[in-house]
């Protein structure tokens, strides 16, 4: 179950990907679309760390710290709409997100691995690439804050 569980995920991440390219590409890029398509990757990805909590192949401690980011920098970027600043994603949030995706594709899979006569560890991968994902998440959480207070200061919007 958990090869399907990893497919329909990696299926789902391409395809938000696709969707993203396509709009660039095709020059359909929204404003609606600058903030949903950011909605839809939270929600993959949140989602599967929900579950991998609930099967025990993720602390929740760092489920907690990574959705919490996510959750703050929904908002913030809310408040910023509200004011007239758009606050786009930028390359450390979407590196971020292909690192939680492979690493949630690693912990889904969840078994060990022959490759050139040795095991790996999927899990152990999994888990230290959700490691460095928690950390590029909270890096650029502070330069979402920090971009957002610049615009905010520039705005005198006090």
């Amino acid at each position: 179950m958990s090869f399907w569980a990893a497919i329909i995920f990696s299926i789902a991440s391409i395809t938000d990907w696709l969707d993203g390219y396509l709009a660039r590409k095709w020059q359909q890029v929204s404003l609606s679309g600058k903030f949903l398509d950011p909605v839809a990757d939270k929600l993959l990805i949140l989602s599967a760390l929900i579950m991998l909590v609930e099967f025990r192949r993720v602390a929740a401690w760092i489920a907690i710290v990574i959705i919490g980011r996510e959750l703050a920098i929904t908002g913030l970027r809310a408040i910023a709409a509200s004011i007239g600043i758009v606050i786009e994603a930028k390359e450390m949030g979407k590196f971020k997100t292909v690192v939680q995706i492979l690493a949630i594709i690693l912990l889904i899979l969840n078994y060990p691995v022959i490759i050139f006569e040795r095991s790996l560890d999927l899990h152990l991968f999994g888990t230290v690439g959700l490691w460095l994902a928690a950390i590029l998440s909270l890096i650029s959480a502070f330069d979402y804050f920090y971009k957002f207070w610049n615009n905010f200061k520039e705005q005198k919007t006090f």
